[in-house]
């Protein structure tokens, strides 16, 4: 069942700078507003991880991630709305929109419209495409437990959002939407 108070704070605290933590399709994943470069700056401090890696943005709908990517061809569009809602990454040109501090040292952006049921429902509390990333620090394992989401990012959140994982035995799997090659299995 899905906490919709905790899904509401969540939305809240994320349009105000907040950091939450939640559950994904594979892995507890950690997230903020893309567009507020503190919030990223806090949730990357907190990952130890470097900016220059870029992020992944994820979102419940296509309309919420569009405005972050610049679709290369139909073909491209196709492959990765083949996959959607679904728990397919794919690396798109990166628009003008889209911030430095998302896509790193990078042209390109990683995206995905979730099907998972908290994780949609947190960009849909938010209002639009929000980071998302493992929850643990740069060179642990992923998370696979709200405890251990708690103890890898040693509490330095500001909410965590309660539900089940996926199912997938993995992240997701991530491929260039260009040419479809996958970049992460």
């Amino acid at each position: 069942m899905l906490n919709a108070s905790k899904l509401a704070l969540a939305g809240r605290l994320m349009r105000t700078g907040g950091v939450v933590v939640y559950p994904t399709e594979a892995v507890w994943g950690i997230g903020c507003d893309p567009q507020n470069r503190r919030a990223v700056e806090r949730l990357l401090k907190i990952k130890n991880r470097e900016w220059q890696k870029g992020l992944i943005l994820i979102g419940s709908t296509l309309e919420m991630i569009e405005p972050y990517i610049e679709v290369p061809s139909r073909m491209a569009w196709r492959r990765a709305t083949a996959t959607w809602p679904g728990a397919s990454t794919w690396v798109f040109p990166a628009s003008e929109h889209c911030p430095l501090w998302i896509s790193g040292d990078r042209d390109t952006v990683a995206v995905r419209v979730t099907a998972h049921p908290v994780a949609a429902r947190l960009c849909d509390a938010f209002g639009g495409a929000i980071v998302s990333t493992s929850a643990n620090r740069a060179g642990d394992p992923p998370a696979a437990s709200p405890g251990a989401a708690r103890i890898h990012l040693r509490n330095q959140f500001d909410l965590l959002v309660p539900g089940a994982l996926g199912g997938l035995d993995r992240p997701t799997i991530i491929r260039d939407a260009t040419n479809g090659n996958i970049l992460r299995r």
